[in-house]
């Protein structure tokens, strides 16, 4: 048995019943197989099993009160996996389906995705399993500011710096940021996804959808083709997507679909993205809603988006949500490329079958890569206590897609796998990683 399969069979038991950070070990550990037989130095240095362990866990209780004044108690998580690059960097994710193990996941999936943007970041996530809909303002605060009364301990601007994720946006990160500066009493770069008003970065809200379609204009180019006349399907109906579908339109391709967990939406002639943006952004509502404005337009209640037929997918909901049987119906209708916007979107049974039926695709690490990206450029604006223009920062997100799929392609052509940027993303993220902390000993 090889190094690799060795340590990741001895993770698995070691860490019982958690599904998804043992799905997040198995699509990157294999694949470096090839990378860890050139080079034992790792073997000899424990690399690999000190990377699969988190540097620090810690999960605690938040309690707070609703609006009919009963306490109410939820479980709040934060895992450091790695800072052999630069402090943990990562985003807070509340929803009802977050645990552990979904956390360690994001994590471990985090020390790859900020390695291969260049910038030095490290590799952390965290979030809790309280559900923000149906809550007032003042729920969400009280929550907010429960969650940071443990959370700010481990947190700084030169120590771990959350973000946003599913379920915090704006709102969110601005209760947390004023309770972390009452607590600390210091105002830092200590969260990113900020206002404007208070240190916050021009392109943070559309990083992540424009930085999915940037790499997508990558893997197009190397085909010989463009976004020009394309047919795109969304799934999601958040920052994510919305963002992705706007500069999709913005490069010349249509969008047909967007969705919730309820169901999609399917117009014909391209999503109104204005009343996306009204129905999700102000009025917090469902993706069914839109029919109330486009009328020709359809709704499927739980059902399938990846039905729809496509040239493009781009899954932006949540994980898991693309499986094999969503994969068999997007080769079947011609799609030609996918690119992760949400983290770990599709199972490994559909990853393989798109990429054995010919569909370029590219996984959660490299392509949603521009969230964090333009996390860390707002770390370097706060630093310095400057804000750049729009253009600045949209021109260096641009650069970085373009840098994150030259690095993947050239490391999966490098060992073998050329145009598999799962092996050649999941390579080149360990690499940096790996030598760095080569060079600071056994820590």
């Amino acid at each position: 048995m090889s190094y690799a399969m060795r340590i990741l069979d001895d993770s698995k038991k070691k860490n019982p019943n958690e599904p998804e950070f043992h799905q997040a070990m198995t699509e990157i550990i294999p694949s470096l197989t090839p990378f860890l037989d050139e080079h034992p130095k790792y073997e000899k240095a424990g690399i690999l099993e000190r990377m699969i362990e988190p540097e620090r866990q810690v999960m605690f209780r938040v309690p707070w009160v609703d609006d009919s004044g009963k306490v109410r108690i939820n479980r709040g998580y934060r895992v450091q996996f790695s800072s052999a690059i630069g402090p943990y960097k990562g985003g807070l994710r509340f929803h009802p389906s977050v645990n552990l193990s979904i956390i360690k996941f994001l994590a471990f999936e985090q020390i790859f995705k900020n390695s291969l943007t260049g910038l030095p970041i490290g590799g952390g996530k965290g979030g809790s399993d309280f559900d923000s809909k149906g809550k007032s303002d003042r729920e969400v605060m009280a929550f907010c500011q429960s969650f940071i009364d443990e959370l700010y301990r481990h947190i700084g601007a030169d120590q771990d710096i959350p973000a946003g994720d599913i379920g915090v946006g704006g709102r969110e990160v601005g209760f947390m940021y004023g309770q972390y500066k009452r607590l600390t009493g210091q105002y830092e770069g200590a969260f990113t996804g900020k206002s404007l008003t208070y240190g916050g970065s021009l392109v943070r809200t559309e990083a992540t959808g424009y930085g999915l379609v940037y790499m997508m204009e990558n893997m197009l180019a190397a085909k010989n083709t463009t976004f020009e006349d394309k047919t795109v399907v969304i799934s999601g109906s958040g920052n994510v997507a919305i963002y992705a579908a706007e500069k999709a339109v913005k490069l010349g391709a249509k969008v047909v679909t967007m969705s919730d967990s309820n169901g999609y939406i399917y117009d014909g002639d391209g999503i109104d993205l204005d009343a996306v943006k009204q129905i999700k952004e102000v009025q917090r509502g469902r993706i069914s809603e839109y029919l109330k404005v486009k009328k020709t337009a359809e709704y499927v209640e739980n059902g399938l988006v990846w039905s729809v037929p496509c040239n493009i997918a781009l899954p932006c909901a949540t994980q898991n949500e693309l499986l094999k049987n969503g994969a068999e119906l997007l080769v079947k209708n011609g799609c030609m490329a996918v690119a992760e916007g949400s983290n770990m979107s599709t199972d490994l049974e559909a990853t393989h079958y798109l990429q054995d039926n010919g569909v370029f695709f590219a996984p959660g690490k490299a392509a949603n890569a521009g969230g964090v990206a333009v996390s860390a450029l707002e770390m370097a604006q706060n630093s310095s206590r400057m804000s750049w223009a729009f253009e600045e920062v949209d021109c260096r997100l641009r650069s970085i897609m373009h840098d994150i799929y030259t690095e993947c392609s050239m490391a999966a052509e490098r060992y073998g796998m050329k145009g598999n940027l799962v092996a050649g993303a999941n390579i080149a993220g360990f690499r940096k990683v790996a030598e760095a902390m080569l060079q600071q000993g056994v820590v």
